[in-house]
């Protein structure tokens, strides 16, 4: 089943209409447990992480604010043998996902490499500060990236020419957005990429007709004056899927409550990670709920990765797995900059993969790209 028909399934299994809402929600019974009916998530089990921490390596809570005076909330990993001026890394995403999931998980290899890898909530979203929860922002997720790079930079156990960022999924266009903005970001290294602009304008491969966009336009627009006049912002999709008769049909959740029997591919691959142990986060969008209704609407306005060739002559890798229904965005992103940007597909892997598997994430090869390219 393609994906734009599976968001639909998400719809037409989901809640019904979206749910209005002003603040963090209370997540009750799904606060200590996995979802899907699978028992206790390894969230619990890991003092709310979804990884092991190293035992070579130190974890620190640590706060700072962007440009905009939003408080951004991050874990500072920083190698327990640590000694002068390290290299270090700035590391968010995916879209959707908390520091606790797949970015901690890289920080924490990175750090037991010698690296200060610094894993961030973007804005509005985990711990991080944004009185309206859960809206997602181009602009401003490119700044918590540039902020994270103020931050890191202070640290005196950091060399601040030595900052590179490493980002997952639907956080890497907001990286390679900021780097080609801020130079202090020497190297940009991205796992399973979305582009996130053009998947909530254009749909999985661009497959919006020009109809199909107009009704969302519509929809979102639509949706702004129930909001007014509530004063509230209701959830919904921001991956807009249509019913059968070609109707907007928007979802409260991101990924259903329970597995559908029918279920496609990509949906069972989120819904592995999310939903049950291996990776829910009781703070996680994709886990518990959906974005605010109306977060595509800056992705309808803004693109991202427009001056990407103003990487060089620093240099970005692109890491995908073969079997990815995303690896389409890396290879659009590296043929725009192919100087500057490298790819590396990684055989056997899908989307997912690149989020928790250490035997498929080549670790091996980004610690290489880093160490040359931050040295």
């Amino acid at each position: 089943m393609e994906r734009r028909k599976a968001l639909g399934l998400i719809a037409a299994t989901g809640a019904g209409t979206a749910a209005s809402v002003t603040a963090l929600p209370s997540f009750g019974s799904e606060n200590s447990r996995a979802a899907g009916a699978t028992g206790k998530g390894k969230a619990t089990a890991k003092g709310g992480y979804t990884f092991a921490l190293d035992k070579n390596v130190k974890r620190t809570s640590v706060r700072f604010k962007n440009r905009y005076g939003i408080e951004v909330a991050g874990d500072l990993y920083v190698p327990k043998n640590a000694r002068g001026k390290l290299r270090a890394l700035a590391l968010s995403g995916p879209f959707g996902a908390v520091k606790e999931q797949s970015s901690g998980l890289y920080a924490n290899e990175f750090a037991r490499r010698g690296y200060v890898a610094l894993a961030f909530d973007p804005s509005f979203t985990g711990e991080s500060g944004g009185r309206v929860r859960d809206v997602g922002s181009p602009d401003i997720y490119t700044e918590d990236f540039s902020a994270a790079v103020d931050f890191l930079g202070l640290q005196q156990v950091v060399d601040r020419e030595r900052i590179g960022v490493q980002a997952i999924c639907g956080l890497s266009g907001m990286a390679l957005t900021a780097a080609a903005a801020d130079s202090r970001i020497k190297a940009v290294a991205t796992s399973a990429m979305y582009d996130m602009s053009r998947s909530m304008s254009r749909g999985h491969e661009d497959s919006y007709t020009r109809e199909q966009r107009q009704k969302v336009v519509d929809h979102l627009s639509r949706q702004r004056w129930v909001d007014a006049e509530k004063g509230t912002f209701a959830r919904g999709s921001h991956e807009v899927p249509f019913d059968e008769n070609g109707n907007v049909a928007p979802s409260n959740r991101v990924l259903p409550t329970t597995l559908p029997a029918d279920a496609d591919p990509i949906t069972k691959i989120f819904f592995d990670y999310y939903r049950t142990e291996r990776g829910y986060h009781p703070r996680s969008i994709n886990s518990t709920t959906a974005w605010t209704a109306t977060t595509p609407m800056s992705f309808f306005a803004f693109r991202q990765m427009t001056n990407v060739d103003m990487l060089a002559p620093r240099r970005a890798l692109l890491v995908a797995g073969a079997e990815a229904h995303s690896l389409y965005y890396s290879q659009d992103v590296q043929k725009t900059a192919p100087d500057s940007i490298d790819l590396l597909v990684v055989p056997g892997a899908d989307h997912v993969d690149l989020y928790d598997r250490k035997d498929l994430i080549p670790f091996d090869k980004l610690d290489e790209f880093f160490t040359e390219n931050l040295a």
